[in-house]
């Protein structure tokens, strides 16, 4: 009897010693996911094209001034930035690590950032900051990106806890220069793919869902914001008729302590002309 105790008790201990450090891997080490998307609507000049997207950082820091992050992102060599909402967390503070992290990115490629749901009641305050730092701060509205002679249309939407969605996209449609071209939207929040979808939206990059938090085998993720138990939208691309939508797993926490078999994500999307 005292044998299996101790037995059990060895086997407890080894248990808690790697937990430990499958814990801290889980939260802290960085993994890159590699999402190719092609179009016969991709114009030729932007074959080719390194889109990194950045979601839900909620404060955190990986490294001394993010450098971590920043050297892994580098590596990529991305020809645009793309960061889709909670770059802070309203219950956690250290807002500097959520500038420091624009900052550093903006010495790599251009970046364009939409608001999430932790933005929202303060973002007033936080957009000239950005701005001042050179951040694309995308608010319901459209610009054109270039590239090798060739240009596409880039939307960007507030969360909808600021403005209503369809609205949104609407106010958007409206100031782009060509509704021919092809069209990327950055918007926080996967679980609105359909509206996504039926406004035309070529390509979209979503985060919000945190990957489920939980990931489970062969199954994916547990609970997410706005979609409940087991949802839809967590990870990687999906698509409706002609529309894809890509889904960041994020960077950071926020009510969930802790990620399970879901290490926090870089995205790159590199796009591929069919014509």
């Amino acid at each position: 009897m005292k044998a299996l105790r101790k037995k059990r008790f060895f086997i407890f201990l080894l248990f808690f010693i790697l937990l430990i450090p499958f814990s801290y891997i889980q939260n802290n080490v960085l993994t890159v996911t590699d999402i190719p998307v092609e179009s016969q609507n991709i114009p030729a000049g932007f074959d080719g094209y390194r889109i990194v997207q950045l979601s839900d950082l909620h404060s955190k820091s990986f490294g001394d001034q993010q450098q971590v992050l920043a050297e892994k992102v580098k590596a990529q060599r991305p020809d645009v930035l793309f960061f889709t909402g909670d770059l802070i967390d309203l219950r956690r503070g250290d807002e500097e690590n959520g500038y420091t992290l624009m900052e550093e990115m903006m010495k790599i490629a251009p970046v364009y950032f939409v608001t999430g749901n932790h933005e929202w009641q303060v973002f007033e305050e936080k957009e000239k900051r950005l701005r001042e730092m050179g951040v694309n701060v995308l608010r319901n509205e459209s610009v054109t990106l270039q590239h090798e002679g060739d240009t596409i249309n880039l939307i960007g939407i507030d969360d909808p806890l600021i403005t209503e969605t369809a609205e949104a996209l609407q106010t958007a449609w409206k100031t782009m220069e060509s509704t021919e071209q092809y069209t990327i939207l950055l918007s926080h929040r996967p679980e609105l793919f359909s509206l996504y979808a039926d406004a035309n939206m070529d390509l979209t990059f979503t985060g919000h869902a945190h990957g489920g938090q939980i990931r489970i085998p062969f199954v994916g993720g547990l609970f997410a914001p706005g979609q409940g138990f087991f949802p839809d939208y967590t990870a990687g691309a999906h698509t409706i008729d002609s529309s894809t939508m890509i889904v960041n797993r994020g960077l950071g926490n926020s009510m969930a302590p802790q990620r399970i078999f879901n290490r926090p994500e870089i995205v790159v999307t590199q796009l591929k002309s069919t014509q």
